[in-house]
């Protein structure tokens, strides 16, 4: 009786962990007005993107525009990363004052958020590969494997065409290496992304006449009407006194269409320096020394992402391993209806995908008031999932003890928990120790998920430096060994653990034999 139990203790210290975890602090202090704006840094040249020269940095003519626009309006913008897809809902949730991701201006969007005065005017752009002849016009398409981005007016354009086949992507580049590799008849996207994505490619042509007129404006929450006056206030000042058309210029995005929507056929007002910078960047590299030095400059960014990364996974497997330990208690040892409860969650949450719990907890609780943190929203959504897998490997661990074990420690005197605890859950949690550990690898790998909800993991962060220097290779290989290396200590202990337990396997078998001899 002097010798403490190895599964109570230890599921107390999990539950102490988790909630130190939980409760870290994740508010920012300080005074200062802010504007928060949000925006999709993956993929997103020439609107937002990381610099090539330092990764670290945001870039683009977007960033531009909403910093001065801040400064105009006496703030301090504080960026929040976001999925393209999900920038408005993520408007409408409150996680940030305003959006801007060339976000169009179309019927479907306005019936969600407020949009201020148009700050950007363009067209779409077809391309197709160097040899191909059959496409010269956007009717032309109808009949091929056409790819565009996601959700967007193009999109929609050519479901009204009635495109055989729509390909739908989230980062345009890689659209346009589809259309390199064959897998695409054509793409069609807003020009300046065709202009960044496609105009060095010499496998790519541009075709036909423009397609279509979009504006570009910034989304604002409808009941936010004080914050747009202001917002279309500072704009206008903008435009006025020439500073819009001025970063326009440098990253040469000023084009006919805007020329005639703001009566302003002057010659440029200043060099496309950052349209030539962009170029430079990305020229052919043949230099191994050069390649080398720009993947070592990757490190710091990857690593305070695979902290994230790390640090919620942890988080999470704790969570799952304390609700599914219960699960497993009320399913094995519980009275009907607590069985019933058990296996009710573990069929519901093994039966949907993680994606959609992810969603319906950051994006659909706060409809009956319930908001939560992105790290917490990706703790719960991750524990919550993997608890019930974890509570089927308990439920096997607890019914590989022999049934005798129990009946002999109930003849003993002993209560239900007592016999539990000191009895069973040991010998349970021997079993459990390798299911367990490749469960936190799983988890390891889905912790990516919590991109969509505004977290910046290591594959988001992939993501973005991968798409700003359109090398998915020799970053991929290096994302690929980071997993590794984080899941690799997890994978010792597992085995450190298995061989240990294994060891003292006779000796525990007679401790637990004196045990109930001293019961007696």
């Amino acid at each position: 009786m002097g010798r403490r139990c190895l599964g109570i203790p230890f599921l107390g210290m999990l539950v102490f962990v988790l909630i130190s975890c939980l409760l870290l602090p994740w508010t920012a202090s300080g005074q200062e007005k802010v504007l928060r704006w949000a925006g999709d840094s993956e993929g997103g040249v020439p609107f937002m993107f990381n610099d090539p020269k330092n990764v670290d940095r945001l870039i683009g003519f977007e960033v531009d525009i909403i910093e001065a626009v801040a400064r105009e309006m006496g703030r301090k913008p504080v960026f929040v990363n976001n999925s393209w897809d999900n920038l408005i809902p993520g408007l409408n949730r409150k996680l940030y004052d305003v959006a801007i991701n060339g976000l169009e201006v179309t019927p479907e969007h306005q019936q969600e958020v407020a949009f201020s005065i148009p700050y950007y005017h363009t067209y779409l752009q077809i391309a197709v590969r160097r040899d191909n002849k059959d496409i010269t016009s956007f009717e032309d398409l109808k009949d091929k494997t056409v790819g565009t981005l996601k959700q967007s007016y193009s999109y929609f354009l050519l479901k009204e065409l009635g495109c055989k086949d729509i390909r739908t992507y989230i980062v345009e580049a890689n659209a346009y290496d589809d259309l390199t590799n064959g897998r695409l008849d054509a793409t069609l996207f807003d020009a300046p992304i065709a202009m960044y994505s496609a105009g060095f490619n010499p496998d790519v042509k541009f075709v036909g006449e423009p397609v279509g007129s979009m504006t570009y404006a910034i989304a604002v929450r409808k009941e936010d009407k004080a914050l747009l006056r202001e917002i279309n206030a500072a704009l206008m000042k903008l435009r006025d006194t020439g500073e819009l058309r001025r970063i326009y210029d440098r990253w040469n995005l000023w084009n006919p269409v805007m020329a005639k929507e703001w009566n302003d056929f002057s010659p440029p007002k200043s060099p496309p320096y950052a349209y030539n910078d962009w170029a430079e960047a990305h020229k052919p590299r043949v230099s191994l020394k050069d390649l080398i030095k720009r993947y070592i400059s990757f490190l710091p960014t990857f690593g305070e992402a695979a902290l994230v990364t790390l640090k919620v996974s942890v988080c999470a497997m704790l969570l799952a391993m304390a609700v599914g330990f219960i699960l497993a208690i009320m399913r094995v040892f519980g009275p009907k209806w607590a069985s019933a409860l058990a296996l009710g969650y573990i069929e519901v949450i093994r039966g949907t995908p993680v994606l959609i719990q992810l969603f319906f907890i950051f994006y659909g609780l706060p409809n009956v008031g319930i908001k939560l943190s992105p790290f917490m929203a990706g703790v719960i959504g991750l524990g919550l999932n993997y608890a019930a897998y974890e509570a089927e490997n308990y439920r096997a661990g607890l019914l590989a003890v022999p049934r005798g074990q129990m009946e002999a420690a109930l003849a003993l005197s002993m209560t239900r928990w007592q016999a539990l605890r000191h009895v069973v859950v040991p010998q349970a949690f021997r079993v459990v120790i390798p299911p367990v550990t490749n469960d936190f690898i799983s988890l390891l790998k889905d912790s990516s998920l919590v991109s969509i909800i505004t977290m910046v993991d290591l594959t988001k962060a992939y993501g973005q430096i991968a798409a700003t220097y359109y090398d998915y290779f020799g970053t991929g290989i290096m994302v690929a060994a980071i997993y590794l290396l984080l899941g690799l200590p997890f994978v010792r202990l597992s085995r450190w653990a298995e061989r240990r337990f294994s060891i003292q396997d006779r000796e525990k078998q007679r401790h637990h034999e004196q045990m109930m001899r001293g019961w007696h």
